[in-house]
């Protein structure tokens, strides 16, 4: 509790109180309806962190990455969480949206299988059955996956399997793999014991950025004060339930209906593990490496398409990330 005191005190020191009539009404738009890796926006708002700053946020549920790139993008919302490949797409179609801070530094991309249906690793999934939906990213990159695996694209078959019957149809066997978010592994450790086995994309050399925070291009250029308090809140309020994700998750359920506050928590263990890389845990929390930007666009450019291409660097931007905040890398368990 002592380092949750210690950055709200700092926030204090920082930024300076704004009356409630002065405050600007601010729209974040989520990638999908709010759980874990959501509630430091919930924890910086119940704190008052965000109002201090003259800033009275608005938390919008989501219904996938690529609404929100697009709302952002159009400017029917300042601010939006969104993975970064989708929204590379977005900004090839016209969109105007900036990324300002990486969530998931890592892929949450993920293949879960069962050893007992004789898999165990990659170079076994040729002749075996994946199930998840059509127009799943995992699916759709599967020719990059293979290639880093080392096996033919064409050595797999798909099952259309929906988001919540995955689990199920690897139990009954009508699959054989399927594929899911690290955020949410335990379900599956917990339904399959020692049988599970898995790969994360990061595991194989593939490693696109993932949920991250974004802004209106036009906006940001308007509000580049107001951007930057809301990028340093947003930033320390990740350090802070990183440090203790217990008054977090409770800001979070108070606001968000059926969620389960154990898989809650067990979603946020994972969940520091992808926000840990390199440079979060040296450059600041939050930073997007420009390297890996190069690498995250030619991936898109090849396996989703960049309808009008442009330069990556204005895709992006750090200059508004507080250094001196950074992943405490000791907080991840192994």
């Amino acid at each position: 509790m002592k380092s949750l005191r210690i950055a709200g005190l700092a926030l204090a020191l920082v930024l300076p109180a704004v009356s409630a009539d002065a405050a600007e009404s601010v729209n974040l738009i989520l990638n999908w309806t709010p759980t874990a890796d959501h509630s430091p926006f919930y924890y910086a708002k119940s704190q008052g962190w965000y109002e201090k700053a003259g800033i009275d946020l608005t938390i919008e549920v989501g219904k996938g990455s690529g609404v929100s790139s697009l709302k952002v993008g159009s400017g029917g919302s300042p601010f939006g969480v969104a993975d970064l490949a989708t929204m590379l797409v977005a900004k090839s179609k016209g969109a105007d949206v900036v990324a300002l801070m990486s969530i998931y530094a890592n892929t949450g991309q993920t293949f879960y299988w069962l050893k007992s249906y004789g898999v165990n690793g990659p170079k076994d999934f040729p002749g075996h059955k994946i199930g998840n939906p059509p127009g799943d990213a995992s699916r759709v990159m599967w020719p990059a996956f293979a290639k880093a695996a080392g096996i033919a694209p064409d050595a797999v078959n798909f099952v259309n399997v929906g988001p919540t019957a995955k689990i199920a149809a690897l139990k009954s066997h009508t699959v054989d793999i399927i594929s899911d978010f690290y955020n949410e592994h335990d379900l599956k450790a917990i339904e399959f014991g020692a049988d599970l086995g898995y790969v994360n994309w990061k595991d194989i050399g593939l490693n696109p950025y993932g949920n991250s925070l974004i802004v209106n291009g036009a906006y940001l250029e308007k509000n580049p004060k107001l951007v930057e308090d809301f990028v340093k809140i947003t930033q320390k309020a990740y350090a802070a339930c990183v440090a203790d994700v217990a008054p977090c998750l409770k800001a979070l359920l108070d606001q968000a209906s059926g969620l389960d506050k154990e898989n809650q928590e067990r979603q946020w263990e994972r969940i520091k593990f992808l926000m840990t890389d390199e440079f979060t845990t040296t450059k600041a929390l939050g930073w997007i490496d420009g390297e890996r930007m190069k690498k995250d666009y030619e991936l898109v450019q090849t396996y989703l398409g960049i309808e009008k291409p442009f330069e990556v660097g204005t895709a992006f931007s750090t200059r508004m990330l507080d250094p001196s905040v950074k992943m405490d890398a000791s907080k991840v368990k192994k």
